[in-house]
């Protein structure tokens, strides 16, 4: 049945991703909003909702490092994994406004989750309005003054009615999160029969399940070369994890960290890999992200994974 519920998650993961994408570009076409503030904004969101519905049902039944543990792991999984994967299909072109906004705003968002929780093992409420804030504060200023981060490369495109706009998107938003689900629950199932412990379990299986979405549209929108979309919904996506998912799970009851492991190791590895995306832009090449990079991304990933299994 675990295995079952696997196979159908994988599917609706990567229908969903597809759904998503198309009504990403017919939105930003209509709109004339540049890609990436479409990728860091609805697609993002909806990529975002497995992380905020798991985190959410986690902390309200009591099981709190498996809320923090699946936003960490999944930041670190977006970049480590995700990225990794999309830039080792096909090299991104970025643009300054990559590390003159998004990447800075994506650090400080990290950095405030580690000074809210590292002296007192615990994100408070009023410390998850101040994570909220910021994010609202980040998407007026990006709908308002975001110039396009990415190369975007030419090609025809069509637009499509917005009805179709809605309706790719309610169904990319809903088989994503059915996928999620499903897969989250197959995997969580299998991993319990070794009794491994939920904040591994969080920072690794769940976390990579509730990434899956971002992986999926991610690769399909480089594969329909919208690279646009792929850098800026795993950007948008770390900072919808800390921002919203801690955030609104924070003023909803505030999240006691148990394991010291999220602490020591873990989200050391969220900050030093969000940290690392910046000099890789600039080595070897400037401005941009190749296989090479990709490559470095995946080892240190599963140096992440072994440490945190260890």
């Amino acid at each position: 049945m675990n295995l079952l519920f696997i196979s159908l998650g994988l599917t609706l993961l990567i229908l969903g991703g597809n759904w998503l994408l198309k009504s990403a570009v017919g939105l930003s076409l209509k709109l004339n909003i540049p890609k990436i503030v479409i990728g860091m904004t609805v697609v993002s969101l909806a990529t975002s909702a497995p992380e905020l519905i798991v985190s959410i049902k986690s902390a309200l039944i009591g099981f709190p490092d498996l809320a923090m543990g699946n936003v960490i792991g999944s930041n670190v999984a977006n970049l480590g994994l995700v990225l990794a994967a999309t830039i080792s299909l096909s090299a991104i072109e970025v643009e300054k406004s990559f590390y003159k906004t998004d990447w800075p705003v994506m650090m400080i968002a990290s950095i405030m989750l580690f000074g809210f929780i590292y002296f007192d093992s615990t994100l408070q409420r009023y410390e998850g309005a101040i994570l909220f804030i910021m994010l609202t504060l980040f998407l007026i200023y990006l709908l308002k003054f975001q110039k396009k981060a990415v190369v975007e490369e030419k090609h025809e495109e069509t637009e499509i009615p917005l009805y179709k706009i809605v309706l790719f998107l309610a169904l990319g938003g809903v088989a994503l999160w059915g996928g999620s689900e499903l897969l989250i629950n197959g995997a969580v199932g299998m991993a319990e029969t070794y009794g491994v412990s939920k904040r591994v379990i969080a920072v690794t299986i769940v976390s990579v399940g509730t990434s899956i979405p971002e992986l999926a549209a991610s690769i399909i929108a480089v594969l329909k070369k919208e690279k646009a979309i792929s850098l800026g919904n795993l950007i948008g996506s770390n900072m919808f994890n800390i921002l919203a998912v801690l955030g609104i799970t924070a003023m909803i009851k505030p999240i006691k960290i148990n394991d010291p492991g999220l602490l020591d190791n873990d989200i050391l590895w969220m900050l030093g890999i969000s940290f690392l995306i910046l000099p890789l832009v600039f080595i070897p090449k400037g401005l941009r992200l190749g296989w090479r990079d990709g490559i470095i991304l995946l080892i240190l990933y599963g140096v992440f994974v072994a440490t945190t299994l260890a």
